[in-house]
């Protein structure tokens, strides 16, 4: 977090607030808030986006920007600026997985914002997944495939959509087709449109205007009840094909070790 302390320092003095006043307001110990100005700790992602929402902030601007006098804000119309993720914790201030069922897709859209309605989702936790901020969709429809309908999705936040990798398999979630597990098709750039394709290809890739994305998860892992059909049985033909590759294959050793 190479921005994070000197940044932290200077808004603090900015607003006039003495270290333990921001500590204060942060519900944190004063000795925390001088480790993380002295670069000696970093804060949690839960401290990060409470410090953000407090200095009107997005957390990628926190970390990375180089903020003082002479540092100007991205336009509030930039749509990396209009992004709030609600999270739920635990009892042990562990941020919770959160699962949206099919039956509360429709509702997310409105409520994806809300920590009210974050907070009444199925929660659960994996010990594999500890950093970051994961959610769980249930997806739904054969356009998912070979992921079948009914599948968990895990996603892993993704708080700057710059790092979209083309390729990569994501959870999309849109103004008018919701939720739904995509690969993209491009690089995500300001004003212009993404392109989703279905790993399923009786269905053609589309485009949505990036005004339209609400918010974008990383596919991280799945759950599914349905297992993959065993491998078929081995046949005369696909046995000789594979001797004859194998025999190939020998050909080419021996000919490239003379």
């Amino acid at each position: 977090m190479a921005n994070i302390s000197d940044n932290l320092r200077y808004l603090r003095k900015k607003k006039g607030l003495t270290q333990q006043q921001f500590a204060d307001l942060m519900e944190i110990k004063r000795s925390l808030v001088g480790a993380y100005e002295e670069d000696r700790a970093d804060p949690r992602y839960d401290l990060l986006k409470k410090f953000a929402t407090f200095y009107e902030l997005s957390i990628d601007e926190l970390i990375n920007e180089q903020i003082n006098d002479k540092w100007k804000p991205k336009p509030k119309s930039d749509p990396a600026n209009l992004r709030v993720l609600s999270i739920s914790v635990d009892s042990e201030d562990r941020e919770n997985i959160e699962l949206v069922p099919v039956k509360a897709s429709a509702g997310y859209l409105n409520g994806y914002a809300d920590p009210q309605f974050i907070s009444e989702l199925p929660k659960f936790h994996l010990p594999f997944l500890k950093q970051g901020t994961f959610r769980a969709f249930e997806i739904k429809g054969d356009s998912m495939l070979p992921l079948p309908s009914g599948t968990i999705v895990i996603g892993e936040y993704l708080e700057n959509w710059n790092d979209l990798k083309v390729g990569d398999t994501y959870i999309f979630i849109t103004k008018d087709d919701g939720v739904v597990y995509k690969r993209a098709g491009n690089k995500f750039k300001e004003n212009k449109t993404l392109k989703l394709i279905s790993d399923n290809p009786v269905y053609d890739p589309y485009t949505v205007p990036t005004e339209d994305v609400l918010e974008i998860w990383k596919s991280k892992a799945y759950i599914s009840t349905v297992f993959p059909d065993p491998a078929p049985e081995p046949t005369m033909e696909s046995l000789t094909s594979m001797m004859a590759q194998m025999q190939k294959s020998i050909a080419q050793l021996k000919t490239g070790s003379n």
